[in-house]
């Protein structure tokens, strides 16, 4: 199953990440380079994440297995059986409550979404996706969250990868857009249910996590 390990030492060498800021609409940010400087810390973070609550490939309602690992961190955890999409206190693998958020990404979180104009933003739930080449996540809205007034806070570790952002229909032709280790994306308020997802994974490995992009979407799911 994948993993994570690094500490900051393994980063020391990477460049200051950069101020600029991409919008793709009137509430959504792209931050270049923003989790650089907290990037060793998350990838120890979301590895005492995977040792209490191990990834897992989920299915859908339709009975397909999905092609990106997942596990979760905070009060609630994102989970998807037969039975269909939902939240919960407990890891249903484990029966254990999911493993608290490591102040590390709260921390970043946080930050991120004030960057992006969503001041005040305090994550009670953190889904962790780790991808291999292949990979890919499909069109859907984040609309299984109670508060649609919280932003998105999505934050990519790894690989290189080309995220797709949608429309308000599924109809709507997504826009490509890179993102690089390090890159957060934000979205919220008349953005919130915006279609996006995830080509297939595929490129040149990154030096530390190798042929993985990790991905941690930070919500206000109770």
């Amino acid at each position: 199953m994948p993993s994570a390990t690094a500490t900051p030492d393994l980063f020391a060498a990477e460049p200051p990440p950069s101020p600029s800021t991409a919008w793709l609409g009137p509430q959504t940010a792209v931050l270049r380079g923003f989790a650089l400087p907290a990037a060793g810390l998350l990838l120890d973070g979301i590895a005492r994440i995977a040792a209490q609550a191990p990834w897992r490939r989920m299915q859908t309602p339709g009975g397909y297995t999905m092609s990106v690992a997942v596990t979760n961190c905070g009060a609630f955890g994102w989970t998807s059986d037969r039975r269909g999409y939902r939240y919960g206190a407990v890891d249903p693998l484990t029966g254990h409550p999911w493993p608290a958020l490591p102040p590390a990404l709260l921390q970043l979180a946080g930050e991120a979404a004030a960057a992006a104009g969503f001041g005040g933003f305090v994550p009670d739930a953190c889904l962790v996706n780790c991808y291999a080449p292949g990979a890919r996540l499909s069109l859907h809205q984040d609309r299984d969250e109670r508060d649609f007034g919280a932003p998105i806070v999505s934050v990519s570790l790894g690989m290189r990868a080309t995220f797709l952002f949608g429309g308000l229909a599924r109809a709507d032709k997504p826009v490509p857009v890179p993102l690089e280790h390090g890159d957060v994306v934000v979205w919220g308020g008349v953005d919130r249910l915006r279609f996006h997802g995830v080509r297939p994974l595929h490129g040149a490995p990154h030096p530390v996590l190798g042929e993985r992009r990790i991905n941690l979407t930070f919500r206000r799911a109770g």
